[in-house]
């Protein structure tokens, strides 16, 4: 055995890891004269030399051997040659040669020609076509191999003494070869010749085997094995190989496979036996079989997983290892307390949790309807606060309901596995009866004409009406003396006539809301004045010319103090494009710091990029904490194309400095990998975080996002700066739900030209058409408008929880649609203010467009304003290209390639199970319905249930869907 303590070739500091193999010295045997039992009959030259005879060794057994002693004669040169040997695709051979030599000077009365050595010659032949005449005896074409001298000779008063040399030659690359030895004039006895290869033989190392390998063509040659893993195992990495030197030893392993789930290291780690029944492996690793889990079995052997008893589940994010746990009890103690239309419920936890600490609650309201004796789901204007589903605290207010009315609320509780059961989970119920309440306070009032003794008014019903609201009260009073002598009047709409007012004067006027528990609170007072002329068009008239001179005046002034800031504002920064840069590596050294490669740690790959590997890991910079970072590796064999194109992407993220744009840490250009890290963004890109999270945020969060991204947009746009590839992939989040953008692959310098900056692409290259402009598909004009344009896609994106823009249309059709004037249609429960910027983002003429510090302060208004959020227009679109992304059931031959359709497959198996397994069924279907067969995410109940709207509207039908 032996211990190798090595690390990966990348790692600048290797770890220990040691590896244990076990070999054995291994030798083939080509030929061997030692066991020859006939007369070999080798070829000599001339006949008059070597002579075959027979002989007894140490162990007197008889052996063949040759011998010539012609010292006595001048001018020796005798030669014998084996018969043909085939290599057997062996590259390099050995010799073993077993020989005496008598000492010259025991020989009396010789000449000076006496030799006491000998020559090994070989010749490569791709048959046996030797002759005694050919090839000819002489070192060419012969190739010798060595002169081979005695360690020890004999004399006549001596007994010979053996000695054996083994000599070594290759490469071979003929089918066979000769072996030939030439005599010189000496006195010598060749007693045997062993012609045999080195090779390493069969052997297991790290679950993989081996198979039996000769060595290379040189003594110094690693001849690479490839291994397999043994039955049962898989690679752990690869490739799995072990190298053979020429000694025939084992060395340098790489890679290595462990045991399959379901099977664990037997016989010394060289086999992989399955799990007995009872236990279990859920993971392929060194690790052994265990018992099953908790309320868990199996009955078979090579188990990777334990089943669930009966009633006893695992949640999906459960591992193998984990205990099976059942659905908790019912939530106990319900505590109401009623304050007129207002409601809070509070309880205790469930005395069986089912085994699990994930438990949440979910509220099921009911609004009661005595006389008919029948409940249905209270409306959506009923607010459940914090929310009504997933709750993990046991307290919720409830607001928002009618007065005088009986009410139904189902306090679940629920756990990971509440939808893996058939049933509906565990309530406990408690009914309750609200008090009476006057309506809430009227919204502003508008004004929406004025005469000289009238004003016309309007204005919205209160927020909370609670009940039938009979009339209107307006009370109003000139604004000079006071509410003392106010007066009032009734209407029965949102809207009112004053009139017998005196001309040219301040009114306060309120206005409040009255039902049968009374009258509500007074709008905030508003000012409004007659006019001092009874005719309003002629007034306009005499006006508009003063009015059209100041704006006009106002408006050359401001271009005026714009342009001059713009002229003498010091530091301005400018974008700088990097391959303006004669030398990159200057605009690297300008814009990038520079890291050394032992403050990065790789911890593990997390995806790949054009260019190499995206890496997870640290980086502790001198004088500063260690942070987690993301890193960008360029692959081996890059070309010096390739290295710029690559760190590029640096040069430019290392100009900006925005909370809203990917930080730049630094690069490595000094080592190998090349790296560019940059700070690591928890959550990763914003299309698969939203899927993944569909319906979990607020409005608010998600114009929060919006927000976030449209400011990094206005720092680039403010720099000249064009992205060129705005989308939800480019886009980063981190834990604090933080959007940056990112990738700026595709980016380019936006030159200033004439007032209109442009850059026009002469590349023939990909655009991402779903989110390109019509001028920079048709033209390739990327603009800071075309940007523009793409944010209202990633508008799009977010406000649809990351769906694909324009479903399932070619390119070339969404390029026919925008040019036809088609715009995407708001996506579920979008508020109207926000399709509407997304619209002014996707207006043809690109001068029109909303620059981004305009959509900035938009977005900021909505946030300050939150009510405006709350107006969502139908998300139906008129324009016949929408038909196409609504899925006709009528194609579908089964409720799963629906659920396909919509992609919301994943619930299939709860549908089946609940019986709705027909189109007939599943129009019936309700909010409630879904929530009881374990649909509890708010986003999926939205998306199927709309639908099932569209379904029904297919079927002809009117039954309400509750959303």
């Amino acid at each position: 055995h032996f211990s190798l303590r090595t690390g990966p070739p990348w790692e600048s500091n290797p770890q220990p890891w040691c590896l244990f193999v076990s070999f054995c010295l291994f030798t083939e045997t080509l030929m061997d004269t030692k066991w020859a039992t006939t007369e070999l009959a080798w070829t000599s030259h001339p006949e008059t030399g070597w002579e075959e005879v027979s002989g007894y060794d140490d162990a007197m057994n008889p052996i063949r051997t040759y011998q010539v002693c012609n010292v006595r004669e001048s001018n020796q040169n005798n030669w014998l040659r084996s018969d043909f040997i085939p290599r057997k695709d062996v590259l390099r051979v050995y010799v073993e040669m077993k020989f005496t030599v008598r000492d010259c000077n025991s020989i009396p009365n010789i000449p000076g020609s006496c030799k006491e050595t000998f020559n090994l010659f070989y010749y490569e032949s791709d048959s046996d076509s030797a002759t005694e005449t050919s090839p000819f005896w002489m070192e060419n074409p012969y190739v010798k191999v060595d002169t081979i001298a005695p360690d020890e000779s004999f004399s006549m008063l001596e007994s010979g003494r053996v000695n054996t040399k083994v000599r070594s030659f290759g490469p071979l690359s003929k089918v066979g070869f000769y072996l030939a030895f030439q005599d010189l004039g000496a006195c010598m006895s060749l007693i045997s010749v062993r012609v045999f290869y080195k090779k390493c033989s069969t052997t297991i190392a790290n679950f993989a085997v081996f198979p039996e390998t000769a060595t290379g063509a040189e003594a110094t040659s690693l001849v690479i094995a490839p291994g397999t893993c043994v039955s049962n195992a898989l690679e752990v990495s690869v490739p799995l190989k072990l190298y053979c030197n020429g000694d025939g030893e084992w060395m340098v392993p790489v890679g290595s496979c462990t045991c399959a789930n379901g099977f664990e290291p037997a016989m010394k780690d060289t086999q992989c036996q399955a799990c007995s029944p009872g236990t279990f492996k859920s993971k392929q690793g060194e690790g052994f079989c265990t018992p099953c889990p908790p309320n868990s079995r199996t009955s078979s052997g090579a188990a990777s997983l334990c089943s669930c008893r009966n009633g006893y589940y695992r949640s999906d994010t459960d591992s193998p290892d984990n205990a099976c746990t059942t659905i908790p009890s019912a939530p106990r103690s319900v505590i109401s307390n009623v304050n007129e239309t207002s409601l809070v419920l509070e309880w205790s936890e469930p005395r069986d949790s089912g085994g699990r600490g994930d438990i949440f609650y979910n509220i099921i309201c009911k609004k009661c309807l005595p006389e008919r004796g029948m409940c249905s789901r209270c409306d959506d204007n009923v607010d459940i606060s914090p929310r009504h589903l997933g709750l993990t605290q046991r307290r919720v207010t409830v607001r928002n309901l009618q007065a005088h009315t009986q009410y139904s609320f189902e306090i679940q509780a629920v756990n990971g596995v509440s939808n893996k059961s058939p049933y509906t989970p565990q309530f406990s119920a408690v009914n309750i009866t609200t008090n009476q309440a006057a309506p809430s306070a009227v919204p502003t009032v508008h004004l929406m004409g004025a005469t000289a003794s009238t004003m016309s008014l309007s204005w919205l019903p209160p927020e909370k009406p609670n009940g039938i609201i009979l009339d209107y009260e307006i009370k109003y009073h000139e604004k000079d003396q006071g509410e003392a002598i106010a007066h009032t009047m009734t209407a029965q709409r949102s809207s009112a006539r004053i009139e017998g007012l005196r001309t040219g004067t301040p009114y306060v006027v309120q206005v409040r809301a009255r039902t049968v528990a009374g009258y509500g609170r007074y709008s905030s007072p508003a000012d409004f004045s007659t006019n001092l002329k009874s005719d309003p068009e002629k007034s306009l008239q005499e006006q508009l010319p003063l009015i059209v001179g100041s704006a006009t005046a106002s408006l050359v002034f401001i271009i005026a103090v714009v342009v001059i800031a713009i002229v003498f504002t010091p530091g301005m920064k400018v974008y700088i494009d990097p391959f303006t840069y004669e030398d990159p590596n200057e605009a690297i050294r300008e814009f990038a710091k520079e890291i050394d490669i032992s403050c990065v740690k790789i911890e593990e790959v997390i995806g790949a990029g054009e260019f190499g590997e995206v890496c997870r890991g640290r980086c502790k910079l001198p004088g500063r904490r260690e942070i987690i970072v993301a890193i960008k590796t360029l692959k081996v064999g890059y070309t010096d194309r390739q290295r710029r194109d690559f760190l590029s992407e640096a040069s430019i993220m290392g100009q900006f400095d925005h909370p809203n744009i990917i930080r730049l840490e630094g690069v490595v250009t000094k080592s190998r990998p090349v790296m560019i890290v940059t700070e690591f963004m928890e959550n990763g890109a914003l299309d698969s975080f939203l899927r993944l999270n569909d319906g979990q945020f607020t409005v608010i969060q998600l114009v929060g996002m919006l927000r976030g991204i449209a400011a990094g947009m206005k720092y680039l746009s403010d720099m000249n700066y064009v992205h060129r590839d705005l989308a939800a992939r480019n886009i980063l989040v981190n834990s604090n739900l933080v959007c940056k953008v990112s990738d700026f692959g595709l980016s380019r310098f936006l030159e200033d030209d004439a007032m209109d900056p442009t850059y026009t692409s002469s590349l023939g290259g990909k655009i991402p058409i779903r989110w390109t402009a019509p001028e920079a598909i048709a033209y390739r004009k990327f603009t800071s408008a075309s940007d523009v344009w793409s944010y209202g896609i990633v508008m799009w994106e977010v406000m649809s929880y990351g769906e694909r823009p324009y479903w399932d249309m070619s390119n070339q059709d969404v390029i026919n649609a925008v040019e036809q004037d088609y715009r995407l249609p708001p996506p579920m429960d979008c508020p109207t203010a926000l399709h509407q910027l997304m619209l002014d983002c996707w207006v043809k003429e690109r001068n029109l467009r909303p620059k981004f510090s305009q959509i900035v302060a938009t977005l900021d208004k909505l946030i300050r304003n939150a009510a405006s959020l709350k107006v969502v227009t139908s998300s139906t679109a008129s324009q016949p290209l929408l038909d196409r992304c609504v899925p006709d059931y009528t194609t579908f031959t089964t409720v799963g390639d629906w659920l396909d359709a919509i992609k919301m497959s994943r619930y299939r198996d709860n549908f089946l199970n609940a019986g709705f397994a027909s189109f007939d069924l599943v129009a019936q279907m309700t909010a409630e319905d879904l929530l009881r067969i374990g649909v509890t995410l708010a986003g999926h109940q939205k998306k199927i249930l709309g639908s099932i709207q569209d379904m029904r509207l297919q079927m002809n039908q009117t039954l309400p869907v509750q959303v």
